[in-house]
């Protein structure tokens, strides 16, 4: 990374992380916006539910 991303937030860290990965496996622009809906609302739902937003197992609401 360079000087200005070492310092920038995590938040922004992560997002060219995953900019760079999507791009890397050449996907369709709606897949992945589609796909990011779903993790969005994911994470969303753990933390509406107190749970463990590193967890791998979806949030449930039942």
């Amino acid at each position: 990374m360079n000087n200005a991303l070492d310092q920038a937030p995590e938040h922004v860290k992560l997002a060219v992380d995953l900019i760079m990965l999507l791009e890397q496996h050449q996907l369709d622009t709606e897949t992945v916006l589609r796909a990011l809906t779903i993790v969005q609302q994911d994470f969303a739902k753990k933390r509406d539910l107190g749970g463990n937003p590193t967890s791998h197992i979806p949030a449930h609401t039942s």
